[in-house]
């Protein structure tokens, strides 16, 4: 049975921090951060000769405290490399929520790693999240949606990696990334159509918090979840983006409320105060106000006791 294009949208993924495995301190200081989710990165942010050092670290602190209230992926090396198979050993053995796939081009890298997931007996639960950063991942990016759907796939998110589109394009950095716009759209249209979730690219100065401010704000208009993020700094903002404002959350609520009213009983589109609204809003509304009740248990779990 194929999913609804909402069903995965419900983990909160804001802010997907990118934490490069190969530097202890950065581990252990994720317990202490905000973000949603956490990429623990084996590929990009550590050299060739401390990839082994790097899993070692990774391996250390996934048998120390355990990591409570975000998700866990872990970013390995591609296949085709000298170290993605020690790196798919150690995903097998660590368990974490996810494995995020480096530059996927077509549905076979999808299936190759599930394939030895599956070789592996991994829980069904630890799910498969794709890089698109490629010319070909791009074209490609409905069919590799698809492969969502076939039986057995753990396919569940996509992340945008705009430097290497950049670097193989040709195409320059400029503010609200106009020539990389339709690109980004049709990656959301391959997501949404087959209900698996989409995380923006990174925004690589820091300390532009101006810039990086109006680049989550486009990105959520555009309709991602969240935004992949390389410094703590920037969780903050993504946070504030992607999650809902009191507006939208009141605004859902009132359709909730509308649709529970006896009168709306079989319909499929009620009026609410001179506003025609269709029972697929309702589906968007629970899940807004699902998010909601999520950031705020989050929240009030974060504060300290009062005696």
């Amino acid at each position: 049975m194929s999913q609804s294009p909402l069903t995965r949208s419900m983990n909160l993924r804001r802010s997907v921090l990118s934490v490069p495995a190969i530097i202890p301190r950065a581990l252990e200081k994720t317990h202490q951060l905000d973000c949603d989710s956490v990429i623990f990165d084996l590929e990009d942010s550590v050299a060739p000769e401390k990839k082994a050092e790097a899993r070692e670290n990774l391996a250390a602190f996934f048998r120390g405290k355990p990591l409570e209230g975000k998700e866990r992926i872990i970013r390995i090396n591609g296949l085709d490399t000298i170290w993605g198979r020690a790196d798919m050993d150690l995903v097998s053995t660590l368990g974490p929520d996810a494995v995020l796939l480096p530059k996927v081009d077509e549905p076979q890298d999808i299936m190759a790693v599930g394939d030895i997931l599956a070789d592996a007996d991994a829980p069904e639960e630890l799910r498969i999240w794709a890089m698109i950063e490629t010319p070909r991942g791009v074209l490609n990016a409905a069919a590799i949606a698809e492969s969502g759907r076939t039986a057995g796939s753990r396919l569940d998110c996509f992340v945008v990696g705009l430097n290497d589109l950049r670097k193989e394009t040709g195409v320059l950095p400029q503010p609200g990334r106009q020539y990389l716009v339709p690109w980004l759209m049709q990656v959301i249209l391959a997501v949404r159509a087959y209900g698996l979730g989409a995380i923006d690219s990174v925004f690589n100065d820091f300390k532009d918090s101006d810039a990086l401010d109006a680049e989550c704000a486009e990105a959520r208009a555009m309709g991602f979840d969240g935004k992949m993020l390389i410094h703590p700094a920037q969780i903050e903002a993504a946070n504030r983006n992607f999650g809902p404002d009191a507006s939208a959350i009141a605004e859902a609520q009132a359709i909730i409320k509308a649709f529970a009213d006896p009168t709306a009983d079989g319909l499929n589109v009620i009026n609410a105060n001179g506003r025609m609204i269709e029972r697929l809003h309702l589906v968007q509304a629970e899940t807004l106000v699902h998010k909601a009740r999520l950031i705020a248990e989050r929240q009030s779990a974060k504060r300290p006791e009062t005696k």
